[in-house]
């Protein structure tokens, strides 16, 4: 398992920049060309063609990021995002996912390093200056840093991600662990992580820095049926595990409150739980999307149903749920 780092564009963007200068102009042609738009939101796709320097970054990111690994964050109607394992039926393990901010453009990105798993992950395409107009083929450039940023995703082994903002996060700062912030590790886990083992290893050798962003927890879910919460509090990793064939995550700190079943403070996760549990974590796709509508927000950017096991997902844009759009790994 290879340990590395990827860059969030707005803090590295110098060393990003180099780097991307550094490919294969062949390669660069080819994912930009591939360039489409699927939806008015918009939402954007693109299939990236070699590697994006993960190891030549890595001394760079690694120095440029250390610092704040706690950040103050006051609660905002516009992060309310939601996610869900749906872990009962063996032959359809779904991480459902809404992701709720300003209505930025979008892109699902598709990728396949030489020394990493293949994997798809959305992009929130306006840290990298973009908008919603179609990017011209100067402003395509900005896509080749498009892998730093993924926001949620899944990989060709079945792990799927997801984060959501927390009130507060801290993961410590230890010398001796490399220092990533809250993207650049969802990266570093798709590319390198088969199961939810082996993504909780390795967020236990990162220090997370939340000076950028809001701080967050993440779930992990796994084709296996395995499915866990990672959160960082007063210097340390908690992992809850799913005691259940399914699991939810919104915006409060779990393991710091742990509620009995559908008795937390927030009714978008005592909804999703009450869901699943009537199911016991058995829902169709269809079902999973119709359970992200009714848990969805004024604020949501996506809809996602990733399929673990398949490699298909389902994506709906602002809350568009007549428009799915499906794709496979």
């Amino acid at each position: 398992m290879r340990k590395g780092t990827i860059a969030l564009a707005l803090v590295l963007v110098g060393a990003l920049v180099v780097a991307v200068q550094l490919r294969d102009p062949v390669d660069d042609w080819h994912t930009l060309a591939s360039l489409r738009k699927v939806d008015d939101h918009p939402l954007y796709v693109m299939r990236y063609y070699g590697d994006y320097d993960w190891d030549e970054e890595f001394t760079a990111a690694a120095s440029t990021t250390r610092g704040k690994t706690a950040s103050p964050w006051h609660s905002d109607s516009l992060w309310s995002c939601t996610c869900f394992a749906a872990l009962g039926d063996p032959q359809e393990i779904l991480l459902g996912r809404n992701f709720d901010w300003y209505p930025h453009a979008a892109l699902l990105l598709f990728t396949h390093p030489p020394n990493g798993y293949a994997s798809v992950s959305m992009v929130d395409i306006s840290y990298l200056g973009l908008g919603a107009k179609l990017p011209s083929w100067s402003e395509r450039r900005q896509l080749l840093l498009a892998p730093r940023l993924p926001f949620d995703g899944m990989n060709e082994r079945g792990l799927g991600v997801g984060m959501m903002a927390v009130p507060f996060a801290d993961s410590g700062r230890d010398p001796e662990r490399v220092t990533l912030d809250s993207l650049q590790v969802i990266r570093l886990l798709l590319d390198q992580a088969a199961d939810v083992e082996e993504a909780i290893a390795l967020l236990g050798g990162c220090n997370i820095d939340f000076g950028q962003g809001p701080p967050v927890h993440y779930l992990l879910v796994d084709a296996q049926g395995r499915s866990a919460v990672a959160e960082f509090v007063a210097g340390e990793m908690r992992v809850l595990w799913n005691s259940q064939p399914w699991q939810v995550a919104t915006n409060f700190v779990i393991s710091t409150a742990i509620p009995e079943g559908s008795t937390s403070e927030c009714w978008r996760y005592n909804f999703a739980y009450e869901t699943l549990a009537e199911r016991r974590g058995a829902v169709t796709a269809e079902e999973a999307m119709q359970l992200l509508d009714r848990v969805s927000q004024r604020s949501t950017i996506w809809s996602l149903v990733y399929h673990l096991c398949g490699g298909g997902l389902d994506v709906a844009m602002g809350r568009d749920y007549g428009a799915v759009y499906r794709y496979k790994l």
